[in-house]
């Protein structure tokens, strides 16, 4: 953070609404905030837990415990109380950040956890606890700096996996420090003087995993308070962003915008899609949407990144020439090991396939246990063989679906991802999910449910034969379909009243 402030002191290293943080000003204000903090008694290795939507001032408070050797604990802005509490108790969290539309549920939760938490408020008008704002005037300007062991853990990156119960992937300093490495070496989408960034999904997950490499390579983070396709489009033009990261659902949104292509998205040099499995279908409607700058990524929280890409160009030749994508997760920087080597039988005949295992300086250490709180178990261990996968002879990983959402049917396995993306080839079909049902024939059956695109008109029975045609007939026995028509809530964000917003991705005008 200093160094960057050194280089690059007056340029805009975060914006957020109508505020604006030059590196130098972000920089003094990490300061004020970790020497506070150390004067209330926080040590390297306590935990700060931080539940906020989006703002300019979570980022002050990630590079703020970067500095001070804190472990950092964000928290899903959409859990419940009892989630929060559990979070609290677990870390342990000695203090929290959040802000007014959290005030009940954080005081609530901090009650309950018992764990002599320190309230911090955000916002005008806070009562309760040390105001945030009060807490940067108890700080210093001082530079401050200690030294952080590469084994020390940085970031409780709560999940709940497959497995139900909120458990944390412990990101030590030393993955912290490998992603950065591996940002910066990148090729199309490193983090240089001159990219602006914005980041449009909750900066306490995927979306913020790049912000660390980002200010150390001088680049411009433009922070949007929640996610709207009309938002983005508008930043995207009136910034001149040049890069970014969505996940699949915010693509399918920008592609069903009215009006999208009337913007200007020339300025757009990197758009990075990953978070979730991405259909065919949308990975080339993507390209067309904004050219040949989409790129595609495969990682998960206990791998503190990406680990296996497919770069822009490799995705627009396959779009160019075959005017398909085989959707693969990409091609992992080395050959990933196997938990299993069992052949499926099928259309695909894998060279290998099994469940994927990871081994790389960014994924998480197997100590099954939380270092932060050793009585707490922790997720980390066998945490990246949950996915089921298989690779091609050129080294290019496919992800099959994760094994707890395998749907056993007859006796045989149905992927739910495989046949989400026969549906999405359907030009009736905006959103699908497919779950399994109990079957009292086939033990299990599957299940689609479909919002239709608007002005469309398609049938259950329609869509049961699409699949019948392009899946084994076992796939597609005992299955069954919900058509929904697209009825975009109010929204008083959007100038149209409609966002289109889904579940998992959030629109301030809707809370």
């Amino acid at each position: 953070m200093s160094g960057s402030a050194r280089y690059w002191s007056d340029a805009p290293a975060l914006v957020c609404g109508d505020r604006s943080w030059t590196f130098t000003e972000l920089d003094r204000a990490t300061d004020r905030l970790v020497s506070a903090l150390a004067a209330r008694g926080l040590r390297p290795g306590d935990a700060v837990a931080s539940l906020a939507w989006n703002r300019g001032e979570l980022v002050e408070v990630e590079f703020g415990l970067y500095k001070a050797g804190l472990t950092r604990a964000p928290v899903n802005a959409r859990l419940g109380r009892g989630e929060i509490e559990h979070i609290l108790r677990y870390a342990p969290v000695r203090a929290l950040v959040f802000d007014a539309s959290h005030r009940e549920d954080a005081l609530a939760a901090i009650t309950s956890a018992g764990t002599g938490c320190l309230p911090v408020p955000l916002g005008p008008g806070a009562e309760d606890g040390v105001p945030y704002d009060a807490l940067l005037a108890e700080g210093t300007r001082i530079p401050f700096r200690v030294e952080v062991d590469e084994s020390q853990p940085c970031v409780l990156n709560f999940t709940s996996g497959s497995t139900g119960a909120l458990k944390a992937a412990v990101q030590r300093a030393g993955n912290r420090l490998a992603n950065m490495r591996k940002l910066l070496m990148a090729d199309e989408s490193r983090p240089r003087p001159g990219t602006r960034y914005p980041a449009c999904g909750p900066i306490t997950h995927a979306t913020g995993m790049g912000l660390l490499a980002g200010v150390f390579g001088g680049f411009a983070t433009y922070v949007l308070p929640a996610w709207s396709p009309e938002d983005l489009l508008e930043t995207v033009e009136k910034e001149r962003i040049t890069a970014t990261f969505l996940v699949p659902a915010m693509v399918n949104m920008l592609l069903a915008h009215p009006g999208a292509d009337r913007y200007d998205l020339s300025s757009l040099t990197s758009v990075r899609v990953g978070g979730a499995p991405i259909s065919s279908q949308r990975l080339c409607d993507a390209v067309e949407f904004f050219g040949p700058v989409v790129a595609q990524g495969y990682g998960l929280g206990e791998t503190t990144n990406v680990v296996a890409a497919l770069s822009s160009e490799e995705i627009a030749r396959a779009v160019t020439e075959t005017r398909s994508c085989s959707s693969p997760a990409g091609v992992p920087p080395t050959t990933p090991r196997y938990a299993s080597r069992t052949r499926r039988a099928g259309s695909w005949d894998p060279v290998k396939s099994g469940r994927s295992s990871c081994a790389c300086p960014t994924v998480c250490a197997s100590t099954g246990r939380n270092p932060s709180c050793p009585q707490r178990p922790s997720v980390t261990a066998g945490c990246t063989r949950g996915n089921l996968a298989w690779m091609r002879e050129d080294g290019c990983l496919f992800l099959v679906d994760r094994k707890k959402d395998m749907i056993i049917s007859g006796g045989f396995n149905v992927y739910c991802t495989e046949v989400e993306t026969v549906l999405h080839e359907h030009p009736a079909v905006r959103e699908v999910c497919v779950v399994g049902v109990p079957d009292e024939r086939w033990g299990e059956a599957v299940k689609a449910v479909v919002v239709r695109r608007p002005d469309t008109t398609v049938t259950a029975e329609d869509l049961i034969a699409f699949c019948a045609d392009r899946l084994d007939r076992l796939k597609v026995a005992g299955s069954s379909v919900s058509c929904w028509p697209f009825r975009s809530p109010a929204c008083s964000r959007s100038s149209s009243g409609t966002c289109g917003t889904v579940a998992g991705v959030g629109c301030a005008g809707r809370r």
